[in-house]
């Protein structure tokens, strides 16, 4: 198979990680290389520190891979950029992990031996080693979504998907610009419209270096703002 792969992965002041990100992720678009247009694509949202130049420098050492630079507008809208990005390149399939080095690129596999059977490959993150709040905020998540939306979801929010191209053309579409819950919202779609999604356990370790910028501040005002957003996106997918 010649399936075009696209990694997608953002990054906000990783200068700790990139360089290990890049290292361990080029492997998998290498391995599918889709003729060699499959790419691993590192979004700069706009850092602070050197990992745009940092990231920009690995690209000589590997051709498949991609630097884009972008001003901020947080981890939601930079992950709805770079699945854009995959569809206006013609991607046959995207997938979508984070830059802090919690996620396992051996665990790739899986998913990529399901792409033909479902219509999003999602992780569930068991085990999790990323602190009490965060698994906290996941089951307050859980039940947010239950309500708004009257739909039940394993884990939302796992930054570890693989989704086919039409799906995602077709469905993205009903996420709002710059939201910063893109692939919240995504799940639920999915799951909303009876696609056929596949959960498969993935490990999920603690941040491999850098710093956190998601404290629980934050985090109350993010939350606070996607329950009224969405309200407003539960009536637009009564059609589904």
């Amino acid at each position: 198979m010649n399936d075009i792969l696209y990694i997608v992965i953002p990054a906000y002041n990783e200068s700790a990680n990139i360089v290990n990100i890049i290292d361990s992720w080029y492997g998998i678009v290498e391995k599918h290389n889709g003729n060699k247009k499959s790419r691993l694509v590192i979004i700069n949202d706009g850092s602070s520190d050197d990992t745009f130049l940092i990231a920009s420098n690995k690209k000589n050492d590997y051709p498949l891979l991609e630097v884009l630079n972008k001003n901020n507008s947080g981890h939601g809208a930079t992950v709805l950029f770079g699945y854009n990005y995959a569809l206006e390149n013609n991607a046959d399939f995207i997938f979508q992990t984070d830059s802090d080095g919690q996620t396992n690129p051996n665990e790739f596999e899986s998913f990529w031996e399901e792409r033909n059977n479902y219509d999003m490959v999602i992780g569930y993150r068991n085990n999790r080693k990323d602190g009490f709040q965060r698994i906290f905020v996941t089951k307050v998540l859980k039940l947010i979504l239950a309500l708004c939306f009257k739909v039940n979801v394993l884990d939302a929010n796992t930054p570890y998907r693989l989704l086919k191209n039409d799906v995602l053309k077709t469905y993205i579409k009903y996420i709002p610009k710059d939201f910063n819950l893109s692939n919240v919202m995504l799940t639920v779609i999915l799951t909303k419209a009876r696609r056929k999604i596949k959960y498969i356990p993935i490990t999920f370790k603690e941040r491999q270096g850098g710093v956190n910028s998601i404290n629980m501040k934050r985090i109350i005002g993010i939350g606070v703002k996607a329950i009224k957003d969405f309200i407003v996106i539960s009536k637009n997918l009564s059609s589904l």
